[in-house]
């Protein structure tokens, strides 16, 4: 028996067997995280990261030696070598190709991704029952050059003063960067188009109140020292790193829920692969009630009528889908050749 196969063990979780090989390879070298601790920090914060991920299509962002390593996004689930339990769901890119991408309906399935080198897991916005209608809105309160953390805050409180005008719920969390992301959980009814355009008329909305620090601009050029919205993380096949999943830097920083109320006096550095387990041990998860009450997103459709008429239409997609109805020019203003009569 090879080295590698003598240092694997097995553990049980949720009813499965799931090897764990090489479990002493350095993953995190700044801080000496290995993957043996990855994989137990997943089992730690198994029903946070699951109310996150259950039932949805995943991307897993794999990085088998190693943060400094080989990174590659993979989308699909392999034909081969993969347990038998494993859960898969299929859906379609903007390409109209699709994929069978991992579908957690319990921790084994996030244990299994973490022995497979997953750091991060990027969910879509769906479930399984209906792929091609979000039940999770995604505000993704982006600090451009100029702005930081702190900017993002003011900026999710903006946002909560007008989803609470709005009789909406919103749950906040660290990105486990710079910025901070707010989800609200929808009722599965709207296409993803239908879901951006609702979030374009939220960011825009919260653009004319608060000019001098928030911005819908998608063209870098034009955003200047402000917090932008990035509305595009509603486009299908936009993912963001979901509820307890670790990020692939140095400090190995958690995407971690929080609190309204202590959102303006937290540090997203203190929120790591070493404390989040116990924070969540000791707190619960601030977001335990996000399925309870789905909303409705006509009023922000109402609003997107509104700026419709008002000539404020689409604005661009990301590069990599087609051209859609209805899309201005997909290219940065200041390479833009001006119109002629």
């Amino acid at each position: 028996m090879g080295g590698t196969k003598a240092s694997a063990v097995e553990i049980e979780v949720a009813g499965h067997t799931v090897r764990l090989s090489s479990p002493d390879r350095v993953i995190y070298p700044g801080r000496g995280y290995t993957k043996a601790d990855v994989f137990h920090y997943y089992l730690a914060v198994g029903d946070g990261i699951m109310r996150a991920l259950r039932d949805r299509p995943t991307t897993l962002q794999r990085f088998p030696e190693g943060i400094e390593g080989e990174m590659f996004f993979q989308k699909r689930v392999p034909a081969r070598g993969v347990p038998p339990w494993v859960e898969t769901a299929r859906i379609e890119f903007p390409s109209g190709r699709s994929a069978d991408e991992l579908r957690p309906v319990d921790l084994a399935h996030v244990a299994w991704a973490a022995q497979m080198g997953t750091i991060v897991f990027h969910p879509w916005p769906v479930r399984a029952a209906d792929v091609d209608r979000p039940d999770e809105l995604r505000v993704d309160l982006d600090p451009q050059p100029g702005t930081d953390f702190a900017d993002a805050v003011t900026a999710a409180g903006e946002l909560r003063a007008l989803l609470d005008e709005l009789g909406a719920t919103g749950w906040p969390k660290t990105s486990g960067g710079r910025g901070v992301h707010v989800y609200l959980r929808i009722e599965p009814r709207w296409t993803f188009t239908e879901v951006r355009r609702a979030t374009i008329a939220l960011a825009r909305e919260l653009e004319r109140r608060r000019p001098d620090l928030i911005t819908t601009a998608w063209w870098k050029e034009e955003r200047g020292a402000h917090v932008f919205v990035d509305y595009n993380q509603m486009a299908r096949d936009r993912t963001i790193a979901c509820a307890y999943s670790l990020r692939a830097n140095a400090r190995a920083t958690v995407s971690t829920p929080v609190d309204w109320d202590e959102l303006p006096d937290v540090d997203p550095d203190d929120f790591h692969l070493g404390s989040v387990p116990a924070r969540l041990a000791e707190r619960g998860d601030p977001h335990a009630g996000i399925d309870d009450a789905p909303w409705d997103i006509t009023p922000l459709l109402e609003w997107a009528d509104r700026d419709d008429a008002a000539g404020s239409g689409d604005l661009p997609y990301p590069p990599d889908h087609p051209k859609m109805p209805g899309e201005p020019k997909r290219v940065q203003p200041s390479r833009a050749r001006p119109e002629t009569d």
